[in-house]
């Protein structure tokens, strides 16, 4: 059966946070460079996986096919609002099960979080882009795993094997890169 790649995306403040305190994505971490990175990474993955904070809002957003991760159905279901959409607990059903039912069996899934989601697929990424605003701090804001701030979301790709790759700037003036942490698979 081929396989599923897995591959993680989240632009983060100087201190790791992906949302403000309410949960919400702060015009300080929109930049275009991310977008376009971003969105051209979507428009290339066969699978979207979020929560219901998580949510792209792109243009090619409806024509793309998504897992929800909720724990208000008992395993999955069609998302009634969203023909593109699977409704999953992973508390009912395996992952595999979810994407069997959004019709992904192979390809690339992008995971676009939120922390808890993120975290739940620490050990199976392949890569995870990890997009930096390095002049923006959110001290009260969400953090983007569980664990930050006590460690940093670099140290926390580390512990689960991920290895940094060549950093690549997509803001120069504002100091915004993405850096690929990648599995080594030697």
């Amino acid at each position: 059966m081929p396989a599923l790649r897995f591959e993680g995306y989240v632009i983060v403040s100087a201190d790791g946070r992906l949302a403000s305190a309410d949960n919400v994505m702060p015009d300080q971490l929109k930049f275009e460079g991310d977008k376009r990175f971003f969105s051209a990474a979507l428009d290339r993955a066969d699978l979207i996986v979020h929560g219901r904070n998580s949510y792209e809002d792109q243009p090619n957003s409806p024509q793309r096919k998504r897992i929800i991760v909720t724990r208000k159905v008992r395993a999955t279901t069609p998302d009634p609002a969203n023909p593109q959409a699977t409704l999953w607990n992973p508390a009912g059903a395996t992952f595999e099960t979810a994407s069997a039912q959004a019709g992904v069996t192979c390809g690339t899934v992008a995971i676009i979080g939120g922390p808890s989601v993120f975290d739940m697929f620490m050990d199976r990424y392949d890569t995870f882009w990890l997009s930096r605003a390095s002049r923006v701090n959110l001290p009260d804001g969400e953090p983007c795993f569980p664990g930050v701030p006590a460690r940093s979301p670099q140290q926390i790709l580390a512990s689960h094997g991920l290895k940094p790759g060549e950093p690549q700037i997509l803001d120069a003036n504002q100091g915004v890169t993405v850096t690929p942490w990648r599995r080594d698979t030697a």
